[in-house]
C-alpha cells in the first residue's frame, strides 16, 4: 500500500491535502475542502480517513484501501473504485454514479440515499451492504455477492441483478424479478 506521504497531487502531497481537510470538517480556520477529483490515489491507504464532502471526481482508487473511512456526501463519480476496499464505511449521500466498483470489498457499507447510478458493481462483494433510498437506476449487479444486503426501500428499474442469489437480500416489498425471455 502507498501512504499519503508518499502521493503527490497538483504539486501537494497528499497527506498535506487530508490534513487541511481534517480541520475544514472540523470547521477550524485554514481548512480547505479536499480536492482530489482525477488524482492516482490507486493502492493507496486511505484506512480510517475523513473523506465527509471530499471531491474524488474521476480518481483512481484502483485497489486502494478505504476501511472504515468516512465518506458521507464526498463526490466518486466516474472514480475507479476496482477492487477497492470500502468494508464498513459510512457512504451515506456519497455520489458514485458512473463508478467503477467491479469486485470491490462493501461488506457492511452504509450507502443510504447514494447515488450509484450507471455504477458498475460487477463481482463486488455487497454483504450486509445498506441500500435504503440509494439511486441504483442503470447500475449493474451482475456477479455481485448480495448476502443479507439491504434493498428495502430503493428504486431497483434499470438495475441489472441478473443471475443474482438473492434469497437472503432484503427486497423492496412487492418487488418481482424481470420476466426472463423464453428462448
Amino acid at each position: 500500500m502507498r501512504s499519503p506521504r508518499s502521493i503527490r497531487h497538483n504539486g501537494k502531497r497528499v497527506s498535506e491535502i487530508l490534513e487541511s481537510h481534517a480541520r475544514f470538517t472540523r470547521g477550524e480556520d485554514g481548512g480547505i475542502r479536499a480536492d482530489l477529483s482525477g488524482a492516482d490515489l490507486s493502492k493507496a491507504d486511505l484506512r480510517g480517513t475523513n473523506l465527509a464532502y471530499a471531491n474524488l471526481h474521476g480518481a483512481n482508487l484502483e485497489s486502494a484501501s478505504l476501511l472504515e473511512a468516512k465518506l458521507t456526501f464526498a463526490d466518486f463519480g466516474k472514480a475507479n473504485l476496482r477492487d477497492a476496499d470500502l468494508r464498513r464505511t459510512d457512504a451515506t449521500e456519497t455520489i458514485f454514479s458512473g463508478a467503477n466498483l467491479e469486485g470491490a470489498q462493501l461488506n457492511g457499507v452504509e450507502l443510504f440515499r447514494a447515488d450509484l447510478s450507471g455504477a458498475n458493481l460487477r463481482g463486488a462483494n455487497l454483504t450486509a451492504a445498506n441500500f435504503r433510498n440509494a439511486n441504483v437506476r442503470g447500475a449493474d449487479f451482475r456477479g455481485a455477492i448480495m448476502t443479507t444486503t439491504v434493498l428495502r426501500e430503493t428504486d431497483l428499474e434499470g438495475a441489472d441483478l441478473t443471475g443474482l442469489d438473492l434469497g437472503t437480500t432484503l427486497m423492496p416489498r412487492n418487488w418481482k424479478p424481470a420476466a426472463q425471455e423464453k428462448p
